[in-house]
């Protein structure tokens, strides 16, 4: 029999649209998928030449569980020259991606019973990795812009609070959190004493000339109960590589390494040589990406706001747009109703052959998911077959 900890969890809802639009495709549909979050970019080439010269110079056996050093070192440049945050080496451990980083952390600070806020909408994985840990997730929604609610934050805030889930900018939403809101977080965690998981892994993608607040910058008693999670999947096009860290106050720091040496061990040696070089010399490419993201972003939004029934709140980073379409629910469609966004999806999917998330699967039910790390050539197309798709209901 299975274990009720698997048992009372729920599969990841974005993998299994993933591999049901691949079973779609190998059936020979044309199916242009907006449901994954993964930059259609090839990694740089000097990332993939420093792999390369990694494997034939022979680094393919165990690195150290955290690390190899010249990677832990680079990443703590790299935190002081873009976050203005100082970490020592034996504060970063690199891990399997950041996925593995954020249930790293988890494991480290969560006892069983302990409250862990996320506010919503939030990424899928965050509610299953807390309540695999042994925690209690309370899910706290953020205001009509998707900013942080410090209102309904504060009111949440128990004895059992243990930490909280940030992520800016935010998948599904594209909202990036403000500084206020940031340091007021911040001086909550210090006075109610939880950590705060800042997921930073989109913090190069930030478009309208804002910039990323890294909430351990904010204050000496706010970097103690932080911890910072990032990697190269959306920042460089490194998704395959699973190359993400993060960087914890010490005790912290210790307990996730031992804890990664008895689950995964080192993150793949060569792959951590090959991150290196992306960190030290990846800039250009960031710049190049960046800008291509915010023209996408762009007309995205512009083109999905224009779409009958539709609306959404522009996004201020990562590469989603968040549409509320709840003016669909209870619509009837040859001969089927639509119930809510995963009706609408599947209308979509089946109609337009095209795939977008439901927002039940972020907790907006009212909601869709729109990911734009896709061709201009595709996002017209798509966005094209949508909008013939809607106008049948006439509104």
């Amino acid at each position: 029999m299975l274990s009720q900890r698997i048992l009372n969890m729920e599969p990841s809802a974005t993998n299994a649209l993933f591999d049901r639009v691949a079973k779609l495709r190998e059936a020979g549909e044309d199916i242009i998928s907006f449901n994954v979050g993964e930059p259609d970019f090839i990694t740089p080439d000097i990332v993939r030449d420093a792999c390369k010269e990694a494997l034939d110079a022979g680094k393919t056996k165990y690195a150290p569980v955290t690390g190899v050093g010249p990677l832990k070192e680079a990443i703590c440049e790299k935190l002081w020259r873009d976050n203005q945050v100082h970490y020592d080496p034996d504060q970063i451990c690199i891990s399997t991606g950041a996925k593995q980083a954020v249930f790293n952390s988890l494991m480290a600070i969560c006892d069983p019973g302990d409250e862990i806020i996320v506010p919503t909408p939030c990424w899928v994985s965050y509610v299953e990795m807390i309540k695999l840990a042994g925690g209690i997730p309370v899910l706290v929604e953020t205001d009509e812009v998707f900013q942080l609610d410090m209102k309904k934050i504060k009111e949440s805030l128990t004895d059992k609070t243990k930490g909280i889930i940030i992520d800016t900018p935010n998948n599904p939403t594209g909202a990036c959190y403000n500084r206020e809101s940031l340091l007021e977080l911040g001086n909550l965690a210090v006075e109610h004493d939880f950590y705060i998981i800042a997921d930073e892994v989109y913090e190069t993608l930030i478009y309208d000339g804002n910039v990323h607040v890294c909430v351990a910058s904010l204050g000496e008693d706010i970097y103690e109960r932080s911890i910072v999670v990032n990697g190269l999947s959306k920042s460089h096009a490194m998704t395959g590589w699973r190359v993400g860290y993060t960087a914890a106050p010490k005790p912290v720091a210790k307990g996730i390494a031992a804890l990664q040496s008895h689950m995964t061990s080192n993150s793949t040696t060569f792959v951590q040589w090959a991150a290196v070089e992306a960190l030290k010399n990846g800039a250009e490419f960031i710049a190049q990406m960046h800008e291509e993201f915010e023209r996408r972003r762009n007309y995205v939004y512009e083109t999905v706001n224009a779409l009958p029934g539709i609306t959404c709140v522009k996004p201020g980073g990562a590469f989603y747009v968040m549409a509320d379409v709840s003016s669909y629910f209870g619509k009837e469609i040859d001969g089927n109703v639509i119930k809510d966004s995963v009706d609408f999806c599947n209308y979509l999917l089946n109609e337009a052959k095209v795939a977008i998330m439901p927002g039940k699967a972020f907790w907006a039910p009212d909601t869709v998911r729109i990911a734009y790390p896709e061709s201009m050539e595709n996002l017209q197309e798509g966005l094209g077959r949508i909008r013939k798709a809607l106008e049948r209901f006439g509104i």
